[in-house]
């Protein structure tokens, strides 16, 4: 997979590869070494992708479920003092 550029935030058009690294990329990585800003933004980034995707397919699979979520996170927001 190419290395993404460091403020990638939105969805790119590579889905059909792997979702996660494999167990290969990451013991690549010597952990005594820090990682780098941009590492860290490209990994965070694709978490977010991964999440935003879970969350997606949790909702059309629990269409029930994911209203009721939806009302319960509106109702928190709705009470929550600024």
């Amino acid at each position: 997979m190419p290395d993404l550029p460091a403020d990638a935030s939105g969805a790119t058009g590579d889905e059909g590869g792997p979702a996660t690294p494999g167990p290969e990329k990451s013991a690549g990585r010597d952990p005594a070494k820090p990682e780098s800003e941009a590492e860290r933004r490209r990994r965070r980034a694709q978490f977010l992708r991964d999440l935003a995707e879970a969350r997606e397919l949790r909702a059309r699979v629990q269409p029930r479920r994911a209203k009721a979520a939806r009302l319960r996170h509106a109702m928190r927001m709705r009470t929550f003092r600024w």
